[in-house]
């Protein structure tokens, strides 16, 4: 469920050079940092912390110690959490079999790590991409100084593992090694996946395809030099290049290789491949019941065994698995696809000679497939006094991997706008704020633990802009997708960093009336790679409600909203001004839902004719089960402020007083790239798009309509974002030191 999409790069302006990104090298304090608080408050708080310190170190017979100083804190948000317990040593205490060097291993169903604090049996840890937004996979874009600061960060949130996905640029390893050395009791251990080289093997229909197959050995074997510091490559497209040196094999707990396996690719291939013997390599076999798929996987993971062996290292290796593909039979899962074939860990077993073992891994997520809805087992099993299928699927998984350990090693819930999936619990695929995400992700932290489980690794550390998902894909351009944040693409918004759109240097703020005239006497704007931002003042006797237009394409005209004769705008926001309720509403014309599924008008919620209000559909009808949609356009209100404790991140308008400000995400607009004014229109279910010259505004009360003026704003082909830890991330720093074994 958490993907790397190959996506082409069409633009020669997709992204910019690593020194030329606003934040990445030794970036800008003032794009990482949060505002500083008021002086006299600092004071005070100053004050009264050295007095209750002194205090307490006077009741204790202590000396106070030195002011902490972080890497961590040059990201918003991080000197709200508490420092961490020092606890026992996290050093790495490496044992030793047949010549062999392991800091982990598998010893039945618990995943060990061995420390100079002990054997620790459960690790939380975090995903870690490689991207910035304006850039996509392959290009290295993440610098040194993020590094730096992203791993200090990580300890100070109780991470005890950083996994990632393929091999990194050399900076990763060295930032790590250099992280580690500094921090030898408290280092950050490494779990290195290796992707597959493409989707050669869905196309083809075999796994067993040479090219691919000699390609991902190519790429198995790079990966063993890279965590040795025994590299050096040429980048080429969609693959970093450079010189490896840093050695972090001392601190690798781990291998997870592969990616999520296509269900119909993989039983074709297992058609085709029926006559493949089974695998019985020096480091790792297959039992009799191995289907094709799991013979490739078992040779593969005997390849990098094997290149990992000579150096003298053993660490425990595991595959990429997904709900998808899981060994679990689910007959009420009403998508056969999600059902349709099975690839076993139990299958794939090391042997005498590998002794650091293997374990199950899979990416399980509380929203899907559907069969965690559906099925009467998992509906029905109680977890801490309720009913939880999520926890029925984690205890499911753990009883048939009974012989090696079970690491959940994608989870998690996005802090998006927008959703893609339906979920019990209210454990949705979005549609949450990021206080709620946060605590929903330390809540599944937490029952990870409880269920036995050998890992949690959340998904992912940092919001990643390129990203799209299954719902909203289809509306924008793919080729520019990482320019801009979208709040309605959930896929956007796992992270626990936040990436906010700052907005370019050309496009300062502007002023659209000043005027005595109603309702409004003031207005403002601007714009981001997120938002459209307006900011009114209203006049007296100020409307109980209030209708936002927006005009994006002024060759599109058609019937104005009720109360108002203007039958110019495309898109309007809909306000209860007293009630603090709004709504989202798109011209029929625009509608997105027109690129996605066909839908019966009857399932659609009510609109004004010639209007659809802003939905997203978060299941396709199957059999007996209808649509189900979303009301992304439900427009909350409040602040947005993370400096605020009451804020809601999804939150669109606030009116105090007089003033009323919004934030309109561009696709409530209709664009499909607003980093060049392209607006999605749909053809016969096809994008097609037009370019919009600015968005006129305009308002409408009590039947008067109101011209305010056009936003407008210069193309930009790279974006400016600040890094900032979402609220809440504190309960799942919480729930990250409650699972540490131990508790420290």
């Amino acid at each position: 469920m958490f993907p790397r999409l190959k996506l082409p790069d069409k633009s020669a302006h997709t992204a910019t050079l690593t020194s030329d990104n606003a934040c990445v090298g030794d970036f800008p304090s003032h794009l990482v940092t949060a505002p500083a608080r008021p002086r006299s408050g600092r004071f005070k708080a100053s004050v009264i912390a050295v007095f209750v310190l002194g205090l307490c170190l006077l009741l204790a017979g202590g000396t106070a110690a030195p002011a902490l100083t972080s890497p961590a804190f040059l990201i918003s948000g991080m000197r709200e959490i508490p420092s961490p317990p020092k606890g026992t040593s996290w050093a790495p205490a490496p044992r030793e079999a047949d010549g062999l060097r392991m800091v982990a291993s598998s010893d039945g169903q618990e995943f060990e790590l061995h420390t100079a604090g002990g054997v620790r049996t459960f690790l939380p840890g975090v995903d870690l991409g490689d991207t910035t937004p304006g850039h996509l996979p392959g290009q290295g874009a993440i610098s040194a100084a993020q590094h730096r600061a992203w791993f200090a960060a990580m300890s100070w949130l109780g991470l005890r593992v950083v996994r990632v996905y393929e091999i990194h640029p050399p900076a990763f390893y060295e930032q790590l090694a250099a992280w580690n050395a500094t921090n030898p009791e408290r280092p950050l251990y490494l779990v290195q996946g290796v992707r597959l080289p493409d989707e050669t093997y869905v196309k083809k229909r075999n796994l067993f395809d040479q090219a691919f197959t000699t390609a991902f050995r190519e790429e198995l074997q790079a990966a063993s030099g890279a965590v040795a510091g025994d590299l050096s490559r040429t980048a080429v497209p969609g693959r970093v290049g450079g010189a490896w040196t840093a050695d972090v094999t001392p601190w690798l707990a781990g291998w997870i290789i592969g990616a999520e396996i296509d269900p119909h690719a993989a039983a074709a291939s297992d058609r085709r491949n029926a006559a493949v013997p089974r695998v019985a390599g020096r480091y790792f076999r297959n039992t009799p019941q191995a289907t094709p798929t799991e013979r490739w996987l078992a040779a593969r993971m005997n390849d990098l065994a094997g290149a990992v062996a000579k150096r003298g290292v053993s660490q425990p290796i595991a595959f990429v698995n997904w709900p998808t593909t899981d060994p679990l039979r689910h007959p009420r899962e009403p998508l056969p696809q999600e059902d349709l074939l099975g690839v076993d860990a139990n299958h794939v077993l090391p042997t005498a000679d590998w002794p650091a073992g293997t374990f199950a891994s899979y990416h399980a997520y509380p929203f899907y497939p559907d069969f965690l809805r559906y099925e009467p087992e998992l509906a029905a099993y109680e977890y801490e006094d309720r009913r939880d299928p999520y926890a029925g699927y984690l205890s499911e998984l753990r009883k048939h991997h009974a012989t090696m350990p079970t690491l959940i090693t994608e989870f998690g819930v996005p802090s998006s706008l927008g959703s893609a999936h339906n979920a019990p619990l209210g454990r949705s695929q979005g549609a949450h704020s990021e206080r709620e995400a946060m605590r929903i992700n330390a809540e599944l932290l937490r029952m990870i633990h409880g269920q036995g489980l050998g890992a949690g690794f959340v998904a992912g550390w940092m919001d990643e802009w390129y990203r799209s998902t299954w719902n909203t894909a289809g509306h924008q351009d793919p080729a520019r997708r990482q320019l801009w944040h979208d709040p309605l693409t959930n896929e956007q918004h796992y992270g626990l960093l936040a990436m906010d759109a700052q907005g370019t240097a050309e496009n300062r703020e502007q002023r659209l009336l000043d005027s005595d005239a109603w309702p409004a006497r003031e207005v403002t704007s601007r714009v981001d790679e997120e938002y459209l931002h307006l900011r009114a003042k209203l006049a007296g006797s100020a409307p109980g409600s209030l209708l936002v237009g927006f005009d994006v394409l002024p060759g599109l005209t058609g019937e104005p909203m009720p109360g108002s004769g203007d039958r110019r705008p495309d898109a309007v926001f809909a306000l209860n001004l007293v009630g603090h309720t709004g709504q989202a509403y798109v011209r029929e014309q625009l509608d997105p839902m027109k690129l996605d599924f066909a839908v019966p008008a009857a399932d659609r919620a009510p609109a004004p004719s010639g209007w659809r209000p802003f939905e997203l559909i978060v299941n396709r009808p199957l059999a007996k089960l209808p649509a189900e949609l979303q009301n992304a356009g439900q427009l909350r209100h409040g602040s947005w402020d993370p400096q605020d404790e009451e804020a809601d991140s999804r939150s669109l308008w606030q009116i105090d007083g007089d003033d009323l400000t919004l934030r309109v995400p561009w696709a409530m607009l209709g664009f499909a790239d607003p980093s060049a004014r392209r607006v999605a229109v749909p053809k016969n279910g096809k994008l097609t798009t037009q370019t919009s010259p600015g968005v006129t505004v305009s308002l409408t009360a009590s039947g008067t309509d109101q011209g305010i003026g056009q936003v407008k704003w210069s193309n930009w082909n790279r974006p400016f974002y600040a890094e900032r830890l979402k609220q809440g991330a504190g309960s799942l720093r919480d729930a990250a030191l409650t699972v540490t074994t131990g508790g420290d």
